[in-house]
């Protein structure tokens, strides 16, 4: 209960966030930041609860983000509905990835190749087809309004994805708190023993991964809306998938707030990058293999597990002063 009170007061400062920044640049930091949290929220539920490390993440991202365009740009259906309905697209895709990856044990290097290459069909099918724009990409036509899901200013956006991300924080505190979450972490720790006491490993990662996929698409969906144009290489390339999990190993994987604390940090350095390095072609790759690296030798378990080793050196030198 202590985490749910603290999850509420952080997103309630986070809240705060339209009424004291006037800067437009500020507040668009702030919502790249809900977002990448968002994502790395939804890796985390596979990744870091589930054990099942994806570097596919952009299938069911792209899903999303494809399927509000498409239905918006080709058949004028509102983006609204677009959004549940690209939430339920992803969680399609997703199910079918798991399904054909769980039922036959696939599991570590396995799994993670695997995703990897369904992202890469869908990335090559979308630029194949017509209905996607094929490689010229689907830009959606601008018409302001909260009614289209195009607001005038950005505190709409704001909410929007304050709103997302704050459901994806819920959902993984319930994963902490619930018998599903200690399967899907007993599964993790130790997929046989998981077994052997009754947990059903096939139905517990299938909850997970379309959990993961229902959040993803929703971050697709919202990274639609918000930008107007999509095309193949950023719907379903690398560097979605390489930010989804990269956002909760810097964080910490498996906890709450890891990929919130992740994506601050992400994004501030990918801030100072851009200011003292520029904006070079795949910079941002670069800087995010070096990051993985790094965190991986030196971090294992990412700013959280940090914060949770410097806690009791403070609380005892607290206690020596008192």
């Amino acid at each position: 209960m202590r985490q749910l009170v603290i999850l509420g007061i952080v997103f309630a400062l986070i809240g705060l966030a339209p009424f004291v920044i006037a800067s437009e640049f500020w507040l668009n930091l702030v919502i790249m930041t809900l977002y990448a949290a968002l994502l790395g929220q939804a890796w985390n539920i596979l990744g870091g609860f589930g054990g099942q490390f994806s570097f596919g993440h952009a299938a069911y991202f792209g899903t999303g983000a494809y399927t509000v365009a498409v239905l918006q740009v080709q058949l004028g259906v509102n983006p609204w509905l677009g959004l549940v309905a690209g939430g339920l697209m992803a969680v399609v895709v997703a199910a079918g990835i798991g399904f054909s990856t769980f039922r036959y044990g696939l599991r570590g290097s396995y799994f993670a190749l695997v995703t990897l290459a369904f992202a890469e069909v869908l990335r090559i099918l979308s630029n194949s087809v017509d209905f996607t724009g094929a490689g010229v990409g689907i830009l959606i036509p601008l018409d302001q309004g909260a009614a289209n899901f195009q607001f005038v200013s950005k505190q709409g956006f704001f909410w929007v994805i304050w709103l997302m991300a704050l459901a994806a924080f819920t959902v993984v505190w319930w994963l902490g708190n619930s018998r599903f979450g200690a399967q899907l972490m007993a599964v993790r720790d130790n997929e046989d023993a998981a077994r052997a006491l009754g947990v059903s490993a096939f139905r517990v990662k299938m909850g997970a991964i379309m959990l993961s996929g229902l959040f993803s698409g929703l971050a697709g969906v919202f990274y639609a809306q918000y930008f107007l144009y999509l095309d193949p290489y950023i719907a379903y390339g690398p560097a979605i998938s390489i930010e989804s999990l990269l956002v909760p190993i810097i964080g910490g994987m498996g906890t709450l707030f890891g990929p919130l604390l992740g994506a601050v940090g992400l994004h501030l350095i990918s801030e100072l990058t851009r200011e003292l390095i520029g904006d070079l072609p795949g910079i941002s790759l670069v800087l995010y293999g070096i990051l993985l690296v790094i965190m991986v030798l030196f971090m294992p378990r990412g700013l959280a597990g940090l914060v949770n080793r410097l806690r009791p050196k403070s609380a005892a030198t607290g206690a020596r002063h008192a």
